[in-house]
C-alpha cells in the first residue's frame, strides 16, 4: 500500500497549531502524524489523498500562521530504520508497561509487563498519547477470562497487553492492511497465540459476537458512527474504552453513548488528547 507523507512547516510554530492541524486532518483520514521542529507531518494512503486546500482544512487560511506544504511518495520505506533514527524510544506507563523495539537494549529489571513492537506504519506505539491512556485505564482493569474487541488495533499493542493480562480470546480490526500485517508480525513476537487480526472495519462485527472488553484508538468521526455497532457486540456491564479525540469532542461522544445506556466511568486527559471509559447498563 502506498502512503504519502504531507510535511507541514507552520510560522511560528506552538503546539495549538499543530493540535488544531491534526484534528482536521484525522477528520480527512489521515491516520499518522508526528510532531517535528518546524511543524508536522501527516500520513495518508495514496488513495484517499487529496490536495490540501482551504476549503478541506480550514485552519489553513488563518491569518494567525504562515504554512509551507511539501510532499513526498512513500512506498516500501524502511520504517524500523526510520523510527529508529529519530522517533521510537523506548516508553515505561504507568510504571508497569515498557514499550519497546527488539532493536532497542533489554532493560537491566524486567518490568511486569514489556511489550516489543515493531514500528512500521501502523498506528499505535505507546508514544502518542492516546494510546498511553489507553493503556493506562487497561492496567487499572481486571481483564482474567475476558472477551476483548480491539477496534482500530493499530500495531496490536492494546490487544497484546489484554493478552498478557489475561484475557480470554482476543479480536484486532483494521481497515489499513499494513496495521494487519504489522499486527500479526507483533503477536509473533510476543508469542501472543489467543488473539486475530482481521483486515476491515466495524461492518465486520454480528450481534453473534459477544465481547467483555471493547477497545477503540480511532478518530471521532469513525467513533461517532461506529459506536452504535459496537453496543451490539457489548454485554450487559462490558467495559467500553475509547480514545482518538480531543477534549473539546467529549460532549459528542457522551450524547451517543447515553442514548445506548452506557454509563461513563472514568475520564482520563493527557494533552487535550481524552481517553473515557464507560460501562453497558
Amino acid at each position: 500500500m502506498q502512503y504519502k507523507k504531507i510535511n507541514i512547516k507552520i510560522t511560528p510554530v506552538d503546539e495549538t497549531a499543530r493540535e488544531i492541524l491534526v484534528a482536521q486532518l484525522a477528520e480527512l483520514e489521515y491516520d499518522s502524524f508526528m510532531e517535528t521542529e518546524e511543524g508536522l507531518e501527516a500520513y495518508i494512503t495514496t488513495d484517499q489523498y487529496r490536495p490540501l486546500n482551504g476549503e478541506l482544512v480550514p485552519f489553513l487560511i488563518t491569518t494567525d500562521y504562515q504554512f509551507e506544504i511539501a510532499i513526498e511518495d512513500l512506498e516500501n520505506k524502511n520504517w524500523n530504520e526510520e523510527w529508529e533514527k529519530n522517533y521510537f524510544k523506548p516508553i515505561f506507563i504507568g510504571n508497569q508497561c515498557l514499550v519497546r523495539s527488539p532493536f532497542h537494549e533489554q532493560p537491566a529489571e524486567k518490568p511486569r509487563y514489556e511489550i516489543l513492537i515493531e514500528p512500521k506504519m501502523a498506528f499505535g506505539t505507546g508514544y502518542h498519547e492516546t494510546t498511553s491512556l489507553m493503556i493506562q485505564h487497561l492496567l487499572e482493569l481486571n481483564i482474567e477470562g475476558k472477551r476483548v474487541l480491539d477496534m482500530g488495533c493499530g500495531t496490536g499493542i492494546l490487544g497484546i497487553l489484554t493478552s498478557m493480562r489475561g484475557a480470554d480470546k482476543v479480536l484486532g480490526i483494521d481497515i489499513d492492511q499494513w496495521a494487519t500485517e504489522n499486527a500479526k508480525e507483533n503477536l509473533q513476537i510476543n508469542g501472543i497465540e489467543n488473539m486475530e487480526i482481521q483486515l476491515g472495519d466495524a461492518s465486520l462485527l454480528s450481534k453473534n459476537q459477544q465481547f467483555d472488553i471493547i477497545l477503540a484508538n480511532i478518530n471521532r468521526n469513525i467513533l461517532l458512527k461506529d459506536l452504535p455497532q459496537y453496543d451490539q457486540t457489548a454485554r450487559p456491564g462490558s467495559a467500553i474504552f475509547l480514545s482518538g479525540f480531543y477534549q473539546e469532542d467529549l460532549s459528542k461522544i457522551e450524547e451517543v453513548a447515553s442514548k445506548l445506556n452506557w454509563e461513563q466511568i472514568l475520564c482520563k486527559e493527557q494533552n487535550n488528547w481524552v481517553a473515557v471509559s464507560y460501562r453497558k447498563k
